[in-house]
């Protein structure tokens, strides 16, 4: 299940339309065509910016620009999670190429092998952190 967390020291997970509450889990129902989603979006996506030093063109991945279905899922990409790890590293003073080398150890691959795209549990990533220290 995802957590909140903003401390630079932990890869982010996405954003959570209900706070990571399990009661009640669920989205924000906000229409594709909302402006209102619209704004969050681009907000949460200037905010992963600032947060780790890209310029302004980046893209930021998808999912760290909307909430999941449930609000509460603690899966990213493999490469959200890489553009959080230089952030992740010199918060604990770490080789940035060891923080790479966890992630790409924590890439699950899709669902019984065919459905979806490959993820990293941020929890479970979050956890070898701190065995690393």
């Amino acid at each position: 299940m995802g957590q909140a967390n903003d401390d630079s020291r932990y890869f982010w997970p996405r954003p959570s339309a209900t706070g990571y509450t399990t009661l009640p889990s669920g989205a924000s129902n906000l229409a594709p065509t909302s402006a209102t989603l619209a704004e969050q979006a681009m907000q949460r996506a200037n905010d992963f910016r600032a947060a780790h030093g890209l310029p302004t063109g980046v893209k930021v991945p998808v999912e760290m620009r909307f909430a999941s279905g449930s609000g509460l899922d603690p899966h990213i990409s493999p490469d959200a999670a890489r553009m959080q790890a230089s952030r992740v590293a010199d918060a604990r003073g770490l080789n940035e190429a060891q923080v790479l080398d966890l992630v790409d150890a924590h890439v699950e691959g899709p669902q019984l092998g065919i459905l979806g795209e490959p993820r990293v549990n941020v929890l479970l990533l979050n956890l070898a952190l701190d065995r690393l220290q």
